[in-house]
């Protein structure tokens, strides 16, 4: 049996006009952190010192991406103490530019983030800004600290909580989920730059894990007269580089209605069990907006021609670092015709009524490798449970969103 479904970020109340015309804003799961990122101190190591040194501070460690958990739903976060053996006492005492003139790639440096602070549980306070600071740890063993790390990990495993598989971690709470992903987001690309994307040289992890640089010469090399030898120069030098930052690639997932309105569009994978069917989704390319890219997608997987498509809400992904942009769209009069020849990414594409559809989000809903729920009826469709996109984007037609069923988009 599968872990049991979370419930949705809840947003606070909003009587905007925004709101009244469009309706409540949707937070699809991953989204609603409790933390205020304050992205703009993170070059700031003054805050990054204080932040790290109190006593309030709170620490989620990851083990290749696994974090510690008390249970499939909540998170187990450990104090300073716990991570002073491995990060040293003060990991923000050198600036950027300390650190970087001291790089030396032979030495491993745990990569430790700054997340946020969270304002309701109040102790600490930078200038104006309130709240516990928020860090992830990353205690994967490798290098000159796997020692280190490991006897963290021994050290918070004899407390008896552990860390839990975070390949497809679906079950934390809300507010939790989108901790872990943040942090899941970023160690990740941490790790997958630990090389220069210019010159293919090391770089280092500056501003509490959220840039990395190319530095300019190298401890591990010395020249004869005992001082680094500077490397080959490198682009990324030079100016502000998208090498530097971490990256999100976007992707549309889109419910594509009928022209009558009366029909959705769903398909299936390869990798998904019989029956269960979700909405198309595909990667936005370079130099496409949104609107032609769910248009492309569509027209590409299932022969479906779309005509007018708008946005409907969005969902952070940290596997590893997408960004989920969901779109309803309507398919054009006569473009309906279903050819799985061009791309044969879907084993199958059906248009299915409304009404099958509701059946489905009422009986047959659940995770992709669940079974299942009671009441489901063999040979029924299936569908992805409330905390994907695309079951939001499926309620939504259920809805009549903007009038759908009408013919109005």
């Amino acid at each position: 049996m599968g872990s049991a479904i979370p419930d949705l970020p809840i947003l606070a109340d909003d009587d905007s006009m925004l709101t009244r015309k469009f309706g409540r804003e949707l937070a699809n799961y991953f989204s609603g952190s409790p933390l205020n990122r304050l992205s703009f101190l993170r070059p700031n190591y003054k805050f990054l010192r204080a932040a790290f040194a109190h006593p309030n501070a709170t620490f989620l460690l990851l083990d290749n991406s696994s974090p510690l958990a008390k249970d499939p739903a909540n998170l187990a976060y450990v104090t300073r103490d716990v991570v002073v053996p491995l990060t040293g006492e003060e990991p923000f005492e050198a600036s950027e530019e300390e650190q970087v003139k001291k790089f030396n790639s032979t030495v491993t440096r745990p990569t430790v983030l700054f997340l946020g602070i969270h304002e309701k549980q109040p102790g600490f306070q930078y200038q104006e800004y309130k709240g516990s600071p928020y860090f992830a740890v990353d205690v994967t063993p490798k290098g000159t600290v796997a020692d280190k790390a490991k006897s963290v990990i021994d050290a918070v495993k004899a407390t008896g909580v552990s860390f839990i598989d975070g390949r497809r971690l679906m079950s934390l709470n809300a507010p939790e989920a989108a901790i872990y992903g943040e942090a899941r987001i970023l160690l990740d690309w941490n790790s997958r730059n630990s090389f220069c994307g210019g010159c293919g040289q090391p770089t280092t992890s500056i501003n509490a894990g959220w840039k990395r640089v190319c530095p300019p010469a190298d401890l591990a090399v010395l020249g004869e007269d005992g001082t680094p030898m500077a490397r080959a120069d490198c682009a990324t030098r030079h100016g502000v580089s998208n090498l530097c930052f971490p990256r999100t690639d976007p992707t549309v997932i889109m419910a594509i209605v009928s022209a009558d309105g009366g029909r959705l569009l769903l398909g299936r994978n390869k990798r998904f069990p019989p029956q269960w069917y979700s909405t198309l989704a595909g990667f936005l390319e370079p130099g496409e907006s949104i609107e032609e890219a769910v248009r492309r997608e569509t027209w590409e997987e299932s022969g479906v021609t779309v005509g007018r498509v708008v946005i409907h809400s969005s969902q952070p992904w940290p596997y590893p670092a997408n960004l989920m942009i969901g779109a309803i769209g309507q398919a054009a009069p006569g473009g309906e015709s279903i050819d799985l020849g061009h791309d044969e990414e879907l084993a199958d594409a059906k248009w299915y009524p409304l009404d099958e559809v509701r059946e489905a989000i009422t009986n047959g809903v659940s995770g992709l490798g669940d079974p299942p729920p009671p009441g489901y009826k063999e040979g029924g469709l299936r569908l992805p449970p409330q905390i994907a996109i695309a079951n939001q984007l499926i309620q939504a037609v259920l809805n009549d969103y903007l009038g759908m069923t009408s013919s109005k988009i």
